[in-house]
């Protein structure tokens, strides 16, 4: 009996550690080069695995990608404010484990057309989510909306999701992408996505906000 094949370790390795590079200095400013140099192999070697660095970008979007329909589904579920505090973080914690891809987004998307065209689904399954997190807090009273309001409120939080790490970056270039800002920083942006909430929630649900976010707006 043959015995099944090893995984291919190498070929993990090389995503894990590009991984950790574009994310500390941004997906443009790091090379194949330096990727293999700090794995410690040859160029060839992580060309046999990976030819292009364009196929290390699109394998780890698709890593995200994947990632990110599991937590979405989530949003099915949400039937209070802890709850849609609790599926935001994990949205943004998923955001900031990839956060190379949000920091470096208009660039990527100009330069790769899979991701231009990924992206889209993207936003599309983001909308959604957001469509389904509303209804599930306007169905258990939590909140009180229109269609109409929700059209627009879902919108924004989808632009605030998207676009919140590049607002962090601009506010304070030299930390926002450290990883000792992670906690405050994707508090604030979960803050910040509910807080657009606030004209439609109870005040009991306001109230609640209010206190599970204080540890994020101490500053």
């Amino acid at each position: 009996m043959v015995p099944p094949k090893k995984p291919r370790r190498t070929a993990e390795r090389i995503l894990e550690v590009t991984l950790l590079l574009f994310n500390r200095f941004g997906e443009p400013n790091v090379s194949t080069t330096l990727i293999s140099a700090e794995l410690g192999i040859s160029p060839g070697n992580l060309y046999y695995h990976y030819p292009a660095k364009d196929e290390l970008i699109n394998s780890l979007f698709d890593r995200y990608e994947r990632a990110l329909g599991e937590i979405l589904q989530a949003a099915d579920g949400v039937e209070n404010v802890e709850d849609a505090w609790l599926f935001f973080h994990m949205l943004f914690e998923l955001i900031w484990n990839y956060r190379f891809l949000y920091r470096d987004l208009n660039d990527l998307l100009s330069k790769n057309r899979r991701l231009e065209t990924h992206f889209q689904f993207v936003l599309k399954n983001k909308t959604r989510a957001m469509h389904a997190m509303l209804e599930g807090l306007e169905r258990n009273g939590s909140a009180r909306m229109t269609r109409a309001q929700a059209a627009p409120l879902a919108t924004a939080m989808v632009v605030v999701v998207t676009y919140w790490l590049s607002y962090e970056y601009v506010r304070d270039p030299r930390h926002a992408l450290e990883p000792e800002s992670a906690s405050a920083a994707m508090g604030r942006g979960a803050y910040h996505a509910l807080a657009l909430l606030m004209p439609h929630l109870d005040e009991a649900s306001r109230s609640h906000l209010d206190t599970l976010a204080a540890a994020y707006l101490a500053d």
